[in-house]
């Protein structure tokens, strides 16, 4: 085997160890909440036109991770309704926030500690 044929293989077997790792909490409550703000409402609105037995068979591939609700009045028809896009960026845009301030507050910290040994060391 030459040394490009074992370069791909490593770094095919690298890559495929990526794809397979697990999410993490915070980033899959990310996913989530980005597919909220951004992700299609299409599925959603198709359910409005399909028979009850189309529903029944189509459901388990529908992608809803953006409805928050979903009622069959008694004077019939449909109500769907959507959890708030808006809301979703927000969210997403406060945790970004907090976490580069969680970052900037160790990096003060760290650089305290550094000067405060600097300074003993000159005493």
């Amino acid at each position: 085997m030459n040394f490009t044929n074992l370069l791909f293989k490593s770094t095919e077997k690298g890559m495929r160890k990526t794809a397979r790792r697990k999410k993490t909490l915070q980033e899959q409550i990310e996913q989530g909440l980005l597919d909220i703000a951004l992700g299609s409402v299409s599925d959603a609105i198709s359910l409005l036109f399909m028979t009850e037995e189309e529903i029944i068979e189509r459901l388990p591939k529908l992608k809803l991770i953006n409805v928050s609700e979903i009622k069959r009045p008694k004077g019939g028809g449909m109500e769907i309704k959507f959890f708030d896009r808006i809301k979703a960026l927000e969210r997403l845009g406060t945790d970004k926030i907090s976490d580069s301030d969680s970052s900037l507050s160790f990096y003060e910290a760290l650089e305290k500690s550094a000067n405060d040994s600097r300074e003993k060391s000159d005493d």
